[in-house]
């Protein structure tokens, strides 16, 4: 099956929805395409994060303390807490079904925050609802 561009795929996600076709191609250079198989975890509760994920395709799962907290679908992302705030993650997260996902290392992700800090307003929003459904594993 063809994968569309990443300049597409990214279009997709809320947070990248308002981005210029120059700024798309900016984050489309810094992330990084993984193919992540069912059962694989992305994410560990308390190790520190050291990368932002876009879910592309695919489902995965968030708990906490051994509790189911949220199912993560495209367009979800996650690891901006950690990234932003340099703090442990919250939760793990274990891919449900097979996945695709964009990866931007925290170097990267920062930087581009700091190129582009329109980014911050949907990111805070974004996170904000993350928070208040209980699905943040940042």
């Amino acid at each position: 099956m063809r994968r569309a561009p990443i300049d597409e795929r990214l279009t997709a996600i809320p947070l990248f929805q308002h981005l210029t076709d120059k700024q798309l191609a900016t984050v489309a250079s810094l992330a990084t395409v993984l193919d992540i198989g069912a059962g694989r975890e992305l994410i560990r509760e308390g190790q520190v994060g050291r990368e932002f994920f876009l879910v592309v395709e695919g489902e995965a799962e968030v708990t906490r303390d051994g509790e189911h907290v949220a199912n993560l679908w495209p367009g979800a992302f996650l690891g901006e807490r950690a990234r932003v705030l340099d703090q442990p993650r919250k939760a793990n997260v274990v891919a449900t079904t097979d996945m695709v996902v964009e990866v931007i290392e925290r170097r990267d992700f920062k930087g581009l925050l700091e190129e582009y800090p329109d980014l911050y307003a949907p990111l805070l929003a974004a996170t904000a609802e993350q928070l208040a459904d209980g699905s943040a594993a940042s």
